[in-house]
C-alpha cells in the first residue's frame, strides 16, 4: 500500500477533516482475524494431506480427514475467538463496575489517580489541576479514561461476533486450497500431494505478502517467514505419518 502524499496528509488534517474522522465510530481492523484463520486454515487441512501421504492413505481418506478437520477446526477457532472477545468484554465491564463503584465511594482518590496519571505525561501546575477538573466533571468521561489510562482497555471496535465470523469464513476459504488437487480426477497420488504442495506455499507466502503490505513493512521477508512456519508445520505432520506408518508396520 503506498504511502500518502504530503499534500493529501494536509488536507486529512484540516481543522473539519480531523472533525469528521474522529467522529466516527471506531472499527477493528479485521484483517488480523482473517490471516490467523486463514493461515491456521492452510495448516490445518495440508498437515493433514501430508500426514496422510507420509503414512501411505489413500486419497479418498486424505481428503475425508482434510475436510472433517477443515469443518471441525474452523468451528473450534471461531468459537474460540468468539470466547476470546467476550472474556475481554467481561474484563472491561468489571474494571468499569469497579471505577463506577471507586468514584461514588472515594472520589478525591480516583481524582489523585487522575492527577498523577497526567502528570507522567507532563502535564504540571494549574493546567494539571484543569485537566483532572475537566475530566472528573463528567463521569462517563472520567471511568472511560480510567479505563484507557490506569487499566490499557477500551471496548472501541471491538466486536467478538464480527471477529469469530471472519476467521471461520478465511479458515474455511484459505483452508480448502490444499484439498483443491484431491477433488480433480485423473491425478495420480504422487501428483496430488505435490499440486496440494505448492498450493499451500503460495498460500502462506501470499498472506504473509499481503499482510505486510496492508501495514507497511517489507513485503518479502514477511512472506518468507509465513511460508517457513507453514513448512515447518507440514513437514511435522508428513514425519509423523510416515513414522506412525513405519511402527505400525514393524509392529
Amino acid at each position: 500500500m503506498p504511502a500518502p502524499s504530503r499534500e493529501k496528509l494536509l488536507n486529512d488534517h484540516q481543522p473539519t477533516s480531523v472533525h469528521q474522522r474522529l467522529a466516527k465510530p471506531t472499527k477493528a481492523s479485521t484483517l488480523p482475524d482473517a490471516v490467523l484463520g486463514g493461515i491456521d486454515g492452510c495448516v490445518t487441512t495440508f498437515a493433514v494431506v501430508a500426514g496422510a501421504f507420509g503414512a501411505g492413505f489413500s486419497s479418498q481418506v486424505a481428503l475425508v480427514l482434510g475436510m472433517a478437520n477443515l469443518l471441525a477446526d474452523g468451528f473450534s477457532m471461531a468459537v474460540s475467538n468468539y470466547e476470546a472477545g467476550e472474556a475481554q468484554l467481561a474484563q472491561i465491564a468489571s474494571a468499569e463496575r469497579t471505577e463506577r463503584e471507586h468514584i461514588t465511594l472515594v472520589p478525591d482518590g480516583e481524582r489523585e489517580e487522575i492527577r498523577q496519571l497526567f502528570r507522567a505525561k507532563g502535564f504540571e501546575g494549574a493546567l494539571l489541576e484543569d485537566v483532572v477538573e475537566t475530566l472528573s466533571s463528567n463521569k462517563e468521561v472520567w471511568i472511560k479514561t480510567m479505563l484507557r489510562e490506569e487499566y490499557g482497555l477500551s471496548t472501541e471496535g471491538l466486536s467478538p461476533l464480527r471477529a469469530a465470523i471472519t476467521t471461520f469464513v478465511s479458515f474455511m476459504v484459505v483452508g480448502t486450497v490444499p484439498l483443491i488437487p484431491y477433488l480433480l480426477p485423473g491425478l495420480e497420488t504422487i501428483q496430488q500431494f505435490l499440486a496440494s504442495l505448492g498450493l499451500a506455499a503460495l498460500v502462506f507466502l501470499g498472506i504473509g505478502m499481503l499482510k505486510s503490505a496492508v501495514y507497511r513493512q517489507p513485503v518479502w521477508r514477511s512472506g518468507v517467514r509465513t511460508l517457513f512456519i507453514g513448512t515447518a508445520a507440514a513437514g511435522l505432520a508428513f514425519a509423523t505419518g510416515y513414522l506412525v506408518e513405519g511402527l505400525m508396520a514393524g509392529s
